[in-house]
């Protein structure tokens, strides 16, 4: 007799005997299993394919002869005593199983949608109860401090944020000069070409971030352009970076068609994650270490490969490198202002001979994220105006000794009193910005990514991972924000680990990004003060605390803490800028 399954079955755990949720709605289990009993049962008994959803018998199964075997018979009549007692009953059934909530960390399911509307929902009733309140008391929906401040030399910014990205292309000639430079030459890639590439990024990035303190912009235009500015730098390096490689992989590939003069040092492996180590592309290294692999399990010899063997190897790894991943172009096809004006264009900081592409433009996936753009930016104006500036503007006022003697208060705060205003001050502003930190994670990642990936037909949409699960701020580093995570392994970490080691490789790769915020920190707010540099620095110690044993494995305990920091730590840089 073959066994019945229900669909308790289908959703049960690993043996565990625990049901777990899952995105679609299970069938009621006890019904299903009635009726699949019941038909299930006289079917491989009475050799018939009658089924019934109630579990009614139809009438037209097959009666059980007189003389069938008592466990035949007894089997008719439980299915008989079952069916009867079904109609019998008045109260509908309730299933009880054991399962886990859907918030579970053992639950399956993963479908958390609805959350996300109600976020938007909560979002729309405090602009509009905002709005309602600034008619009550201005006769104006909205307050004009920050509003006023988008419109203000709105030519300059334009025409400086055209010039700056124009300014990027000089990438494209001069590399195509250290292209053309003999293999040897001063004009090289590896001889001047990096130096000369990196003195004129240095250039271009201090000229840049002076232009809006020499034009006098408001901080919302510096922001912007400050903002476009790191992602330009980042993606000029790359695109220099990248370029300069693959022209001196060139120039050893020709070179080896005359194998008597070439090169034959073996190309080097960069960490990946399949191969996090990185390691020297050697094809001696490779056969021996491939034959002894083999010879661990079949007694075999070693034998090495010769010298014609090395070199056909080593073409064929320097015109892979020279090929895209997906094999459709190979350098220097790619050296093309079409290919360059298309890089600048895709959602990423990383760049690529070819990338992944979609069919076509989903318009009315384009059309609601643009418009969500503007919504998100005008909720974070609303919680600015209502919200984050009024508290820095009266924190501002009791601590200044010139602005509460106009206020009619006299005499200066003592430490304590201060250290109160500032404990009060980052205390309002802990919802605030937590609501900035999440709408701007989804005005750049969600949405504007999203937009740009549309419109170039840009395939790979991972623009984040769950980050908001993070146990440790290394996790967060490499999930919340996966463009600037892959530019940092691959131009920083990557780059300089083959020259210190991993320690220190991971060291310098926090150390520029920890620049580079204090970068953007200093230029918003025009102090110097190390906060935020300081701040993120002191995440490697908290990770190497979180991976001892008192605290390692306490997913719950580690990510309440990194939310608890999160939040904290936006309001206490914001207050310590301004008001200190």
């Amino acid at each position: 007799m073959t066994s019945t399954s229900t669909s308790a079955d289908a959703f049960a755990g690993q043996g565990d005997n625990i049901l777990r949720p899952r995105p679609r709605k299970p069938l009621h289990t006890q019904v299903s299993q009635l009726s699949h009993d019941a038909n299930g049962d006289s079917d491989h008994a009475n050799g018939t394919g009658a089924t019934s959803v109630t579990g009614v018998s139809s009438g037209r199964s097959t009666p059980i002869p007189s003389d069938a075997p008592p466990s035949i018979q007894s089997l008719s009549t439980a299915r008989k005593q079952v069916r009867a007692e079904q109609r019998r009953r008045i109260f509908p059934t309730i299933e009880f199983a054991s399962r886990v909530s859907h918030f579970d960390p053992n639950s399956d399911y993963r479908d958390f949608h609805g959350f996300f509307n109600l976020f938007w929902i909560g979002l729309a009733i405090m602009a509009i109860t905002t709005c309602l309140r600034n008619i009550k008391d201005t006769g104006y929906p909205l307050r004009v401090q920050i509003w006023g401040l988008f419109t203000v030399k709105l030519w300059h910014l334009a025409i400086a944020d055209f010039l700056m990205v124009a300014t990027t292309a000089v990438s494209l000639p001069l590399h195509k000069v250290f292209r053309a430079a003999p293999a040897g030459g001063v004009l090289t890639w590896a001889k001047g070409g990096m130096a000369i590439q990196s003195i004129y990024q240095a250039i271009w990035l201090a000229v840049w971030i002076v232009i809006p303190f020499w034009l006098e912009w408001t901080w919302t235009a510096q922001v912007f352009l400050l903002l476009h500015t790191m992602v330009l730098l980042m993606k000029m390096h790359s695109y220099s970076f990248y370029m300069g490689h693959l022209s001196e992989t060139e120039k050893r590939l020709r070179a080896l068609d005359d194998p008597a003069t070439a090169s034959k040092a073996p190309a080097y492996l960069y960490p990946t994650p399949e191969n996090p180590l990185g390691t020297v592309a050697s094809p001696k290294q490779r056969a021996v270490e491939a034959a002894a692999e083999a010879s661990s399990k079949e007694t075999e010899e070693i034998s090495t490969p010769n010298e014609d063997e090395e070199i056909t190897q080593l073409r064929e790894d320097l015109a892979r490198e020279l090929t895209s991943p997906m094999g459709n172009i190979t350098y220097p096809a790619n050296l093309t202002w079409a290919n360059y004006l298309d890089y600048l264009c895709c959602p990423t900081l990383c760049y690529e001979i070819e990338y992944p592409r979609t069919a076509a433009i989903d318009w009315q996936n384009l059309l609601s994220k643009v418009l969500a753009v503007f919504g998100c930016i005008f909720l974070l104006t609303v919680i600015s105006e209502e919200f984050i500036l009024p508290a820095l503007t009266d924190a501002s006022i009791r601590l200044d000794p010139t602005l509460r003697a106009a206020a009619g208060d006299s005499g200066p705060l003592t430490a304590l009193e201060a250290l109160l205003v500032l404990a009060e001050t980052i205390s309002w502003l802990l919802f605030p910005f937590m609501l900035t930190f999440l709408l701007v994670f989804l005005v750049i990642f969600e949405y504007v990514l999203g937009a740009f990936a549309e419109i170039t037909h840009f395939a790979d949409r991972h623009f984040y991972s769950d980050w908001w699960n993070s146990t440790d701020w290394m996790e967060f580093s490499r999930e919340w924000n996966v463009p600037v995570y892959n530019f940092l392994r691959r131009h920083v970490y990557s780059a300089s680990r083959p020259h210190v080691g991993k320690a220190n490789a991971t060291v310098i790769t926090f150390l520029i990004s920890a620049v580079g915020h204090e970068i953007v920190m200093a230029c918003i707010t025009k102090k110097l003060r190390g906060y935020g540099f300081i701040c993120q620095m002191l995440q490697l110690p908290i990770v190497m605390l979180q991976k001892t044993e008192l605290v390692r494995g306490k997913k719950t305990l580690n990510n309440v803490c990194f939310w608890c920091s999160m939040i904290l730590g936006l309001s206490l840089i914001c207050s310590l800028y301004v008001l200190v």
